[in-house]
């Protein structure tokens, strides 16, 4: 796009004069929201575009006030911009497209304006609500678009809340993260338990305090605000994830796996620790411009906070259109305590008083011993068939499938991939391909030709090396029909997510690239330029503050991978130290197709087995390079992704992007030497730790876990399952596949551009339902 075709803020009153409004009193939102225009014969009633943006009385009221100001040639050019940037988003209503395209094509909307007045009044209002709000209704009803820049977020409370939740949090995870079953303290507890906490120090702590720079800064600077509550709750997020060192660092040291004394450096420890740590937060920062800043890059999953820390500091509850065209009064608080309430109570009946309703096998119970039946219906050990599987909402959303966070589209394709991948393990199984009639249907287990678990220790020697004379005389390693389609869909998934982002948004991310390339030729210097519609009203509010120069992350990421190659290369580990590197550049490649996945759908594309595959066969009969690998590959881009969405949180509330900044990175600080010195106790403390006889239920399953596909990738190595000759070679025609796969659907759009299901259609989501088995296998 050329530059003079760019919309600027100029062209759109500021989001402060634009609500600049005294709602009247006579204003009551009914059932269908009826707008008082100045030309009553103009507009008489709501339209369907209006009706699928889902806008309340406010929204057009402040879209209104200005009317006069948005000039047909100025809506003309921003509805250009729209309809290039949504044409391929599912979150954006397709109606509105049609009214768009409609406007844009029709020469004589130009020509005549007069015999259009009501499809050009709509584009006017439609264009202050996009720019003077969010394209999106879900965000308009949870995200404000106003900001108090005078609002404090850096203060003494949000530092002693946070850093004790973060220890606390830190603590307790850490310890029970190797129990079965584990006990997890998550942010949300955070986020409810520091509202009182705040509103404590609100009426004890002094108004001692001090002046600096012209600011005043206090021990207690009056209400605890949205802006504090929030910073904590992001420092809690970031402090509550246990570092994945545990898994290295355990399974190195432990006498029952690689039996390494160099472990136990608590140098050794720190340096891995803060490696993989802080890597994340290297390409979230340099990532901001593709994930953060465009107002298409929804990040579903961060609205379910705003809205919970909203409801504890809304000053106002205005009605809000609902189901059943109706309009709802409750206020946020109360919704949320009946909600909260409700779901307490519901909890003790399938959770400890009837716990069948947790997972209703129901149909197997008509026939117990049908194996046929419990292959397609069973939920344990079978495919889960059921059109009632469950009444335990913990069921319901978990592994981040919540339909209430997640858009529709997604969870349909979801639904879908199912389907397709249903009829795959159905074929595997009852042809007995690759002898999969001879094991369970759904297990992610490895067998042995006994059908027996495949012991990884019958093929390694003392050193946990791979011994080949074992391996003949063993087995080969052998899968079920659910893993064995599990793992087609993963190569498609990566190789789709890939062509997706080439195909769909190719046009943001070369924008993204050079904003990136401009802001680090200015080494740090504010950005006073105007961007394109892409980053909305938040974007432009957020240029109030200081934000945080690309060079900070890079320098962080750089540190952090020095941490990383000192400690291997500072210890015997047998591994290169140049595996840091590797890993970082598959996070890099990753980081930005994944990402635009996860803004858009809410659901994260997860690259363990890519890891695993990419670094077993770099590394054969290595499995501690793989796992190293795997930590700065795998991890680094999970890491970054969470991180994405905390700043897309920090960015919605409008807190200073350096308050962020430096909150992430100290709770992330304080949180690793916890969870380091917290395992190091469980190591060198607890007698049988990660064994059948460890006390208080110190198992470990996810350190064994760990361990097996450590030795079965690294040491055994994905050549012999998927490389020539391996008897699983024709399953990476899911990576063929999977790239041709977004190239289909974008023919099929241009080819029935009306079409609404096929618009609805998402390449990486329908690749996502068909690794959802994995969840379901037996153990």
């Amino acid at each position: 796009m050329d530059s003079k075709d760019i919309y600027t803020e100029k062209d759109v009153p500021s989001s402060a004069e634009a609500l600049a409004y005294t709602p009247g009193e006579k204003n009551s939102l009914e059932a269908e929201i009826n707008v008082q225009v100045a030309d009553k014969e103009l507009f008489d009633g709501e339209t369907e575009a209006k009706g699928d943006l889902q806008v309340t009385g406010d929204d057009l009221l402040a879209a209104e006030a200005h009317l006069q100001s948005m000039s047909l040639e100025r809506t003309v050019l921003i509805m250009k911009q729209i309809q290039e940037m949504h044409q391929y988003d599912q979150n954006f209503p397709r109606t509105v497209l049609e009214r768009i395209e409609e406007f844009l094509t029709n020469p004589d909307v130009l020509t005549n304006p007069s015999a259009h007045r009501e499809l050009i009044h709509e584009m006017k209002l439609e264009a202050l609500l996009v720019t003077e709000n969010s394209p999106y209704a879900e965000v308009r009803a949870v995200v404000e678009n106003t900001d108090d820049v005078d609002m404090p977020s850096f203060t003494f409370r949000t530092w002693f809340i946070g850093i004790i939740y973060v220890f606390i949090g830190a603590f307790i995870n850490q310890l029970f993260v190797i129990r079965q079953p584990p006990i997890t303290v998550t942010s949300e507890v955070a986020q409810l338990l520091a509202y009182p906490a705040g509103k404590l120090c609100e009426k004890l702590l002094p108004a001692w305090g001090f002046t600096l720079f012209g600011r005043r800064h206090s021990l207690n600077p009056g209400k605890f605000n949205k802006k504090e509550h929030m910073l904590i709750t992001i420092m809690a997020t970031v402090g509550y994830n246990t570092p994945y060192t545990t898994n290295i660092i355990l399974s190195q040291y432990l006498p029952q796996y690689f039996n390494q004394a160099y472990a136990a450096s608590f140098a050794y420890q720190i340096l891995i620790g803060l490696g993989t740590n802080f890597c994340g937060y290297g390409l979230a920062g340099l990532a901001r411009r593709f994930l953060i800043y465009p107002s298409y890059c929804v990040w579903p999953a961060s609205l379910v906070t705003i809205a919970l820390n909203r409801a504890f500091h809304s000053e106002s509850d205005p009605a809000v259109p609902g189901p059943f065209k109706r309009m709802y009064t409750w206020s946020r608080m109360k919704f949320f305590l009946v909600a909260f309430l409700a779901m307490f109570v519901w909890f003790w009946l399938p959770g400890y008083l009837f716990t069948a309703l947790s997972t209703f096998n129901w149909i197997s119970w008509i026939s117990p011993n049908n194996v046929t039946l419990n292959n397609i219906v069973g939920s344990n050990n079978g495919l889960g068939v059921n059109p009632w599987p469950t009444f335990d909402f913990n069921v319901l959303t978990a592994y981040d499938w919540n339909p209430l966070v997640v858009p529709a589209f997604a969870t349909l394709n979801q639904f879908l991939g199912m389907i397709i991948s249903l009829f795959m393990i159905i074929g595997f199984y009852w042809t007995n391909t690759y002898n999969t009639g001879y094991l369970p249907i759904n297990s992610n287990h490895v067998f042995d030709n006994a059908g027996k678990a495949f012991n990884v220790q019958k093929v390694i020697d003392h050193r946990g090396i791979f011994d080949a004379a074992k391996y003949q005389t063993y087995s080969q390693p052998w899968m079920a029909a659910g893993n064995l389609v599990v793992y087609f869909w993963f190569f498609a998934q990566y190789a789709a997510t890939t062509s997706y982002a080439m195909l769909f948004h190719r046009r943001e991310i070369t924008h993204g690239f050079k904003g990136l390339w401009k802001s680090l030729r200015r080494r740090g210097k504010e950005d006073t330029t105007e961007d394109d519609l892409s980053e909305d009203v938040h974007r432009r509010l957020m240029r109030s503050y200081p934000e945080v120069p690309e060079w900070w992350y890079l320098v962080v990421l750089l540190a952090a991978m020095g941490f990383g190659m000192a400690g291997i290369g500072a210890w015997q580990t047998y591994t290169n130290p140049a595996v840091v590197l590797f890993g970082i550049a598959m996070a890099l490649v990753f980081i930005i197709p994944v990402g635009l996945v996860t803004a858009i759908t809410g659901l994260q594309v997860t690259m363990n087995v890519l890891a695993e595959l990419i670094g077993g066969a770099w590394t054969p009969g290595n499995a501690l390079a793989m796992n190293y690998f795997k930590a700065f590959g795998y991890i680094t881009t999970a890491q970054a992704i969470y991180f994405s969405n905390d700043l897309k949180i920090a960015h919605y509330v409008k807190i200073p992007p350096r308050h962020t900044f430096t909150a992430q990175i100290v709770a992330t600080f304080v949180s690793t030497f916890i969870c380091t010195g917290v395992f190091n106790f469980q190591m060198n403390r607890i007698d049988g730790v990660c064994t059948a006889d460890a006390p208080f239920g110190f198992t470990c399953p996810g350190i064994n876990t760990f361990f097996t596909a450590a030795v079965f990738w690294g040491t055994l190595g994905p050549k012999k399952l998927f490389g020539p000759g391996g008897q699983y070679v024709a399953l990476l025609a899911g990576f063929p596949i999977g790239f041709a796969l977004p190239f289909v659907l974008w023919f099929l759009r241009k080819k029935f551009p009306r079409t609404n299901w096929i618009r609805q259609l998402h390449p990486v989501m329908l690749c996502y339902g068909g690794i959802n088995w994995q969840v379901y296998l037996s153990n």
